[in-house]
């Protein structure tokens, strides 16, 4: 009676997948979820940072009304006591489970993971997770470094194991006990890697031979790039073998040869990853609960490889915001499976050959914050209401909208930017808008320009994001009323995606543009 809920959600991962046409990426296990679901290739996240994006999707508000832009407040006691997409599947008599990072630990999530208005029992975390930036990467020299490449023996490891291996040994556990409960249940599932440092085992590395391994397209700070805009990767240059190289700062770039190096890491680690994905969902199969379990895929928010000049995430551009996002529905995006038959077989990403594409494709420019209302309506409890403008008392409502009409992709080949009007809810007349944002504490990149504490905000960019143009403003922003000044314009950019697809070539100071400046306040 009523879907179980599988919320797969993975930190720092852009679309570095062969179901988003990835050439060089071994993601088969991702891939054959993918084939069983419908994927949005626009999809983005409010924020391109962890706890910000996370407690957003999780609550279905946006960062400006969660007044959460860092790691450093609990939005029931700085904003409002609002209901999380967990506590309302708990409270309409879901087991909710929490497996790994889901909220952000520590201050943001009340260092409960915010446990237990969400979870209906205490969140595991594996007990690996506290020698993520120790010294475990071995260097050529055979001594142990903190680097942000880092390849290991995971048997060398602090308690032979990672924690994305926990995890997912703590997810099918969970699975095997609530199979034998039949009681409804919402399992959160997050995943460390490909978050930073770059650790995972170092068989991993043997997919990707070095020589295979491109720069990014664009590996310069774009010529009409604002400073304001810039995301000077302070984190990395804090890592043993990055401090080494003695980048100049901001704007100084790598060598060529660890570019190569860390984008080499970063598809190991998906495929680590993807591993761990194939074992869990392989077990759902193994339980009997493929057939009535929805399956969420996310991540928080991308990552820059190199484009632009830029590393970490920190921005508003499409690699640091754009993210992963596809549905599995049992019996409505794919066929139900006849019982016995298996839907997830595990696949090996070193043997495995040939691609799988996915079951359904929209286009659909789509945001995490609608994740909430679109997970109520699959499993049919009722969709939280849409929030008042202003909604710091309203306890349960969302800034996102339901994204279930997407999900019939036949759309009969419609016209190119003509919406199919069946009735008056589903006729849009406004193309769809991701908005994101980030905060800066100043016009030029500092130290502390990725992560600025909220005291130290003084600019925020609001960013717009359409299937046809990025168009982002940077304006004055008071954090101590969280109010922003659109009268007081830093800079703009606007980027327009048919020409422009990798966003190289600011025309903001070139175009006449208030009609989007009039959206973007609207």
């Amino acid at each position: 009676d009523g879907m179980n809920v599988l919320f797969i959600v993975v930190d720092d991962l852009r679309p570095v997948l062969g179901c988003y046409g990835d050439k060089l990426v071994k993601s088969p296990n991702i891939d054959q979820l993918a084939s069983q679901s419908i994927v949005f290739s626009n999809a983005y996240a409010q924020q391109a940072v962890c706890a910000p994006s996370r407690v957003s999707f999780l609550t279905g508000r946006r960062p400006d009304t969660t007044r959460l832009y860092d790691f450093y407040s609990y939005w029931r006691v700085h904003a409002g006591n609002y209901s999380t997409m967990p506590q309302y599947f708990k409270e309409n008599g879901y087991m909710t489970l929490s497996v790994g990072k889901v909220f952000h630990p520590g201050v943001s999530s009340n260092h409960s993971d915010d446990y237990p208005y969400s979870w209906s029992i205490p969140p595991f975390h594996p007990s690996a997770e506290k020698y993520e930036n120790d010294k475990t990467c071995r260097g050529k020299d055979g001594k142990l470094y903190a680097n942000l490449v880092c390849p290991v023996d995971v048997t060398e490891m602090p308690g032979g194991t990672l924690p994305d291996i926990q995890s997912t040994e703590e997810a099918i556990r969970l699975l095997s006990i609530m199979k034998s409960n039949r009681q409804k249940f919402f399992l959160a599932v997050g995943y460390h890697k490909p978050h930073i440092p770059l650790r995972y085992p170092q068989e991993f590395l043997k997919l990707y031979p070095l020589e295979n391994i491109t720069l990014a397209p664009d590996p310069w700070v774009p010529k009409k790039l604002p400073p304001v805009a810039y995301n000077p990767w302070t984190d990395i240059r804090q890592r043993d073998d990055v401090a080494a190289l003695n980048v100049s700062f901001p704007y100084g770039p790598l060598p060529d040869d660890f570019q190569r190096q860390i984008r080499q890491s970063y598809y190991a680690a998906v495929s680590y990853l993807d591993v761990q994905v194939g074992l869990l969902l392989n077990a759902l199969d193994n339980v009997g609960l493929s057939n009535n379990t929805i399956v969420v895929f996310t991540a928080d928010h991308g990552w820059s490889l190199g484009e632009h000049g830029e590393w970490a995430k920190y921005s508003n551009f499409d690699v640091a915001t754009r993210v992963p996002l596809m549905f599995y529905v049992p019996g409505m995006t794919t066929f139900p499976v006849s019982q016995g038959a298996r839907v997830f077989p595990y696949l090996d990403p070193f043997s495995h050959i040939g691609g799988s594409a996915p079951q359904g494709q929209s286009k659909k420019v789509v945001e995490l914050v609608s994740l909430f209302p679109t997970l109520a309506e699959l499993v049919g409890l009722q969709v939280p209401p849409v929030c008042p403008e202003a909604s710091f008392g309203v306890v349960l409502c969302t800034e996102g909208t339901s994204i279930v009409h997407y999900f019939n992709v036949s759309e009969e080949k419609v016209e190119e930017g003509k919406e199919r009007c069946d009735d008056s809810d589903r006729c849009f007349n406004e193309e769809p808008v991701a908005f994101s944002q980030y905060p800066r504490p100043a016009d030029t990149p500092q130290w502390n320009s990725d992560k600025p504490k909220l005291k130290d905000i003084r600019i925020m960019g609001y960013s717009m994001r359409t299937i046809d143009y990025r168009y982002t403003v940077w304006v004055q922003f008071d954090p101590n009323n969280f109010s922003a000044n659109f009268e007081d314009v830093h800079a703009g950019e606007l980027y327009m995606m048919e020409t422009d697809p990798n966003q190289d070539h600011n025309i903001y100071n070139s175009t006449s543009h208030g009609w989007f400046f009039k959206k973007i306040l609207g």
